[in-house]
C-alpha cells in the first residue's frame, strides 16, 4: 500500500505588506475610487485573488491616517487621491514597490498557468520548443502565416471574429 501524498501546501497569493504598496502604487497613477481599486488588484490576479470590500476600506482608511490620501468626495462615492506625503512614501519604497509588483505578476502568470487546459499547455510548449528550434531560419510567408495564426488564437480568446484570412502561399519547406 503507498502511503497516502501530501495535500499540497497552499502558496499565498500576496506576501505581508504586498496589497499596500500595489494599492498605493495604483493610487500614484491616478485617484480612484475604492471598487475601482479593487477591480484593478483583482484583474491583477486573473480574478484568482479579489480584495474584500472589509480589507481595501480599512487600508484606504489607514493611508489617510497616515497622511498618504485624500478622499474627496465624487457624486457621493469617495475617490482617493495620493498626497505628496503619499507619494514621498511610494518614492521611498520604490523597490519594495517593484518586487511587489513583480511578485505579483509572477503569481498572476502561475496562477494563469495553472488554470489553462493541459492540451492547450501543452500545444504552448510545443510552440515555443519549435521556436527555439526555428530561430533565424524564417522562409518568405512564414512570418507572415504565423503572425496570422497568433492573432487569430488571440481574437478567439477575446472573442472577437477572427479577422478575415488572407490566403498567403504556403511557405515550403526548406529542402
Amino acid at each position: 500500500m503507498t502511503p497516502p501524498r501530501p495535500a499540497p501546501a497552499t502558496t499565498r497569493l500576496l506576501s505581508r505588506g504586498d496589497l499596500r504598496l500595489l494599492v498605493l502604487a495604483l493610487l500614484g497613477d491616478q485617484p480612484r475610487h475604492g471598487y475601482e481599486l479593487i477591480q484593478h488588484v483583482s484583474e491583477l490576479f486573473v480574478r484568482a485573488y479579489t480584495p474584500s470590500a472589509g480589507t481595501m476600506y480599512p487600508l484606504l482608511a489607514s493611508f489617510e491616517q497616515a497622511g498618504w490620501v485624500l478622499a474627496e468626495d465624487d457624486a457621493g462615492r469617495r475617490r482617493f487621491r495620493i498626497t505628496d506625503s503619499g507619494r514621498a512614501e511610494l518614492l521611498a519604497r520604490r523597490d519594495e514597490v517593484k518586487a511587489a509588483q513583480h511578485r505579483a505578476w509572477h503569481r498572476a502568470r502561475e496562477i494563469a498557468k495553472a488554470d489553462m487546459p493541459p492540451d492547450l499547455r501543452d500545444a504552448l510548449r510545443q510552440f515555443k520548443s519549435a521556436l527555439v528550434r526555428h530561430h533565424g531560419r524564417w522562409q518568405e510567408g512564414e512570418t507572415t502565416q504565423v503572425s496570422a495564426l497568433l492573432l487569430q488564437a488571440a481574437a478567439l480568446l477575446n472573442g472577437q471574429p477572427p479577422a478575415p484570412a488572407e490566403s498567403p502561399e504556403p511557405a515550403t519547406p526548406p529542402a
